[in-house]
């Protein structure tokens, strides 16, 4: 009998070559992940497959729709996003079995002539219920098809099975909800496509997820996130992605045509460089007159717009290519040729001209004088070496994105493994940072800062490349809910402290005084033994030690992070850094994001939250639940006391960075009385008068600020 038996695979893709790039047709590679088993989604190598099935989902015996056990549900609304972040092009597929008592029997050999699969191709109002059921869960949780599993040894079923897959196709093909319908329905209606433009949006819009174990396509949400009506302009929506994290990105879904950033709370659709590529192809297919983008001012950097163009100018290039590429082939490779040749003699000294020859606007010019001779020691890299190290900056080595660009990882052929950040053609401020990270970088050592290593500007590249952490930043563990059980209290403190001796450094010890303008978690990254690095000094300022305080009209930073002063005034000083190292520590003691709302009204942004506990004498209710350490309590108040005093409201009133190492080292320093913090809604019991940073809370909206703008 088990000689009989037939192992039935079948994939059903949902149609989406409206919106895809025509290609040659390749190799199916697939692969089962089986979410009852031990080993994580996370270490699958997707950039090994074309398509890779969740296995598996099971089908109700009574009503014949898809079931999904409870203990593997958690699973099924991240699978489709993990997959794709190593590989974007591969196919995530929804598998469905005959359930496990069922599908061991046939395995055994043993004649299963009642299971549930059999009962549901026998009759056509099973097979609809089926149907509709497997459509709908695919599409809510973000699968680009379904792939049926079935152990069987029974012939009958082989017929069921084809009419099975001809309604499961048709009512694929019928569904309205392809994006798009709306078109079709004009095309069928008569309408020549030669009078139709294709709407682009540069907007998104962001919801209130209801569970955050159910962030999928299709999942309930409690009504709009972030602005009154959820829009948020594509510029926006980038600023949010970059200021949310270490490694945040956003997927691209090929089935509905969009792209996706998910958080725990929120989620937000938007079109991004891939979507409006993919659009441009289809109104290339469909032969339709053009595009129309709404609105241009939430474009980022022209991003979308340049992809859309691209997208309309490719055909043309390529047909102009066809017909002029034998009569002057050899031109281009005489040319060729030329250019390589004076490109040889120009890269030696193209990176000593990259260093010089454009001043830094970031570093002032006195403290900064013979600044860049500093760099001469760092090592300049073969941009093939990097290339190599890092598998052709392949997506598998992909660590994240920042405002200057994607960050890599890389191994070098002696085995050291390096970060290289790479700068984004479209970027609107790498190449200022660029210039300050390599000559202020170069200039600083100590152990509590990211070592820069050296750097590449070849083939009009620019690549800054640093020693690799291996347990990359402290966002990744604070806010996690499994991962912050990694940061007990010890760790914790040795990460204050260590932040804390990166600061003096840089605002004492060092020959000039530095101020980093952009001290968040995201930004320190721990080593192999969890010590604290500060990193990305791209937005950093200089001052000579008799230089107290400067002003600027252009205000940069992340939210939350940014004291008032610098947001009304454009003031900053040393105590910009106190403000954000007070924000940081508040985030340390409570696992506590800074963009988020707190209180039993939940009105109450993280440092008033803190002060309200505090001043109440109910401090202890602000701690991590993760730490359980009762005998440390009595110091993580100390700190708490200290973090509050860093986040005045006046700037005169916070310690300095040694103050503030002194009464963390010194239990019996005496230390203020804090008074409401910068940004407080409520009134100072103090002074009966709400902060004067909220009284001005508008300047927040001016767009030079990394923070959220509504479209």
């Amino acid at each position: 009998m088990a000689s009989k038996i037939i192992f039935f695979f079948l994939f059903i893709l949902f149609p989406s070559s409206q919106f895809h790039l025509c290609g040659a047709q390749t190799l199916v590679k697939a692969g089962y992940w089986y979410a009852s088993g031990e080993f994580p989604i996370q270490d699958i190598n997707s950039a090994l497959f074309t398509h890779l099935s969740y296995a598996f989902a099971d089908v109700n015996a009574s009503n014949y729709q898809l079931l999904i056990p409870s203990a593997s549900q958690q699973y099924l609304s991240t699978f489709p996003t993990i997959v794709k972040r190593r590989n974007p092009s591969v196919k995530p597929l929804l598998s469905i079995w005959n359930g496990i008592s069922a599908t061991g029997k046939s395995i055994a050999g043993e004649n299963v002539t009642d299971s549930v699969l059999s009962s549901m191709v026998s009759a056509s109002s099973k097979r609809k219920s089926f149907i509709d059921s497997s459509i709908k869960t695919a599409r809510r949780y973000g699968f680009q098809g379904m792939d049926l599993f079935w152990v069987w040894p029974n012939s009958t079923d082989l017929s069921n099975i084809g009419v099975l897959l001809d309604e499961w196709r048709a009512a694929i093909n019928s569904e309205q909800r392809q994006p798009d319908f709306g078109i079709r329905e004009w095309l069928n209606k008569g309408m020549p496509p030669s009078k139709l433009v294709l709407g682009l949006p540069y907007h998104g819009y962001a919801w209130k997820l209801v569970s955050s174990q159910d962030n999928a396509i299709g999942a309930p949400s409690s009504g709009p996130a972030v602005n009154i009506d959820g829009s948020m302009g594509y510029k926006a929506i980038k600023s949010y992605i970059r200021d949310y994290g270490y490694g945040a990105t956003s997927v691209y879904n090929a089935t509905y045509v969009v792209n996706l950033l998910t958080t725990p709370t929120i989620w937000i659709n938007f079109d991004d460089v891939e979507t409006i590529k993919a659009k441009m192809s289809y109104v290339k297919e469909k032969k339709l007159i053009g595009f129309k983008a709404f609105q241009l001012s939430n474009d980022d950097n022209w991003v979308l717009s340049r992809a859309a163009q691209e997208g309309e100018n490719q055909a043309n290039k390529q047909q102009l290519l066809l017909k002029i590429i034998l009569p002057v082939s050899l031109i281009v490779i005489l040319a060729v040729a030329l250019l390589f040749y004076l490109r040889r003699r120009k890269v030696q000294s193209e990176a000593e001209m990259v260093l010089t020859s454009i001043p830094s606007p970031r570093i002032n010019a006195p403290a900064a004088e013979n600044f860049g001779s500093d760099a001469s020691h760092l090592q300049v890299f073969k941009f093939a070496n990097i290339k190599g190290a890092t598998n052709n900056f392949s997506s598998a080595n992909k660590l994240g994105e920042g405002g200057f660009g994607p960050v890599y990882k890389g191994k070098l052929p002696g085995g050291q493994e390096i970060a290289v950040k790479r700068l984004s053609r479209t970027s609107t401020q790498g190449h200022e940072e660029f210039q300050n990270e390599v000559t202020l970088t170069a200039r600083l050592q100590h152990v509590n800062l990211v070592r820069l290593l050296g750097y590449c500007t070849e083939k009009e590249e620019k690549l800054l490349i640093y020693e690799f952490m291996p347990n990359k930043s402290l966002e990744l563990y604070l806010f996690d809910p499994v991962r912050r059980y990694v940061l007990d209290w010890e760790k914790r403190v040795r990460i204050i402290e260590g932040v804390t001796q990166g600061l003096l450094y840089l605002q004492e010890y060092s020959n000039i005084t530095v101020i980093h303008r952009d001290l968040k978690a995201s930004n320190i990254l721990l080593d192999c033994d969890m010590n604290p690095k500060i990193s990305d000094f791209g937005m950093a300022r200089l001052f000579k030690k008799d230089v107290n305080e400067a002003n600027t009209g252009r205000i940069v930073g992340t939210y939350g992070y940014v004291p008032p002063e610098y947001v009304r005034k454009g003031i900053y000083s040393m105590k910009y850094d106190v403000y954000s190292f007070g924000v940081l520590l508040l985030q340390i003691i409570s696992g506590k994001r800074n963009t988020c709302y707190y209180g039993p009204q939940e009105n109450l942004n993280l440092l008033e939250y803190a002060y309200e506990l505090w001043s109440d004498d109910r401090g202890t209710e602000f701690i991590d639940t993760s730490l359980d350490d009762s005998s440390s309590t009595c110091k993580i108040m100390r700190c708490m006391q200290i973090a509050l005093l860093c986040v005045q409201e006046n700037p005169e009133n916070r310690p300095t960075m040694l103050e503030v190492f002194s009464m963390l080292k010194n239990a019996s320093m005496a230390a203020t009385t804090p008074r409401r913090p910068a940004f407080s809604v409520k009134a100072d019991k103090n002074t009966g008068s709400t902060s004067a940073s909220q009284q001005e809370i508008c300047s927040f909206n001016d767009p030079q600020i990394s923070q959220l703008e509504p479209r």
